[in-house]
């Protein structure tokens, strides 16, 4: 399919900066332009989210602590309070719904927006987001990026290049222009390894990629060959979705002191079983699929996975289900964390209900 055959959209993609610290410094006014981190202060501990003081030093999100602190001396560390998080986007979201229904939540800070058709009669998609951030600043104090163009991949990638308090319009006639020009890193989806791959291969730009056969992109990376074949064309039909479905669900710890001994492994699957027993009742979901998750004390993941005939959500025949893949080989090493996740969940009909809800609407249109 050529872009110009896709469903003509507007789709803006609203992402929140340094969304956790930010929510920190605006109700802690003496951490208010300080390098600060949300998360595990130990050498263990993963910061969830880091200020744009602290980023000037590198310190990102899903670093260890540790590193963190050597990095930046003076980094403050400020424990998370989610409540107060999803308090927050509770507003965020209230004021998305003024413009359109169709809203696809990706996570606490940020969400897709199709304003195609938008409940403000407002053609410009550039001007709605626009008012969206003056709105969520004044509602919330906090600042927003946007991205803007005419699907959800360019949408994201557009949302970065402003950051922080900036949007990005990528007019349907510039998309192409745009993604040959763009770094292979900046790809959403092309992570840290994949861009070292495609260095290697010669890729640098989107217009290196595009130069690549699909018979040679999937030779090199399988079915994320097709994918990375169509999006540097333009060409990503994923619609918004309103109230995604939930398609797993789970819970991991990082682990003080690594452990080497699987009894003890087995304590701590106990108490991860525990948690998502909790949160599948209070969601009033259950899944087929058990993956147990374990990462080692040289870093390396291994996960396993089992898929039962049945649903289930009771916290002993997950944790029977976790236990059997653990002793399923033996260990390499030391370990750092483990993780359980359920996944194969009984949403399916609720699926099919919000994929009637997508839109394909064919017109010419300014943004």
């Amino acid at each position: 399919m050529n872009p110009e055959e896709q469903p003509a959209r507007k789709i803006i993609h609203v992402d929140m900066d340094a969304f956790y610290a930010s929510v920190e410094q605006l109700d802690n006014p003496e951490l208010r332009d300080k390098p600060i981190a949300v998360g595990g202060s130990s050498d263990r501990g993963v910061v969830a989210a880091a200020s744009y003081e602290a980023r000037k030093f590198g310190v990102r999100s899903a670093m260890a602590g540790g590193l963190a602190r050597r990095l930046c001396p003076d980094l403050i560390f400020v424990k998370s309070r989610f409540d107060r998080y999803r308090e927050i986007s509770q507003q965020i979201r209230a004021i998305f719904l003024e413009y359109t229904d169709m809203v696809e939540p990706l996570s606490l800070d940020e969400a897709y927006l199709d304003v195609t058709q938008n409940k403000k009669g407002n053609p410009s998609a550039t001007l709605i987001a626009k008012q969206i951030r003056q709105q969520i600043k004044e509602k919330t104090g906090l600042n927003a990026s946007a991205g803007i163009s005419v699907n959800k991949f360019i949408a994201k990638v557009a949302s970065d290049i402003n950051k922080p308090n900036g949007q990005k319009t990528i007019n349907p006639e510039e998309v192409i222009p745009f993604l040959e020009q763009l770094e292979i890193r900046k790809f959403y989806g092309v992570g840290k390894v994949t861009a070292e791959k495609m260095f290697h291969l010669g890729i640098f730009t989107g217009a290196d990629l595009k130069k690549k056969e699909l018979d040679y992109l999937t030779d090199h990376f399988g079915k994320s060959g097709g994918y990375y074949y169509n999006v540097v064309r333009g060409i990503h039909n994923s619609a918004v979705k309103p109230n995604r479905i939930r398609k797993s669900l789970g819970a991991e710890r990082t682990f003080s002191e690594n452990i080497s001994s699987e009894i003890f492994m087995m304590e701590r699957l106990e108490n991860i079983t525990e948690e998502i027993e909790r949160r599948l009742k209070k969601s009033n979901v259950a899944g087929k699929t058990v993956t147990l998750k374990i990462k080692y004390s040289d870093f390396t993941l291994k996960t396993r996975s089992k898929t039962l005939n049945y649903f289930i959500r009771d916290k002993s025949i997950i944790l029977e289900t976790a236990k059997e893949l653990l002793f399923q080989e033996k260990m390499e090493n030391s370990v750092r964390l483990l993780g359980i996740t359920l996944g194969n969940l009984n949403t399916e009909p609720a699926k099919e209900k919000i994929n009637k809800q997508e839109i394909a609407v064919q017109l010419k249109f300014e943004f």
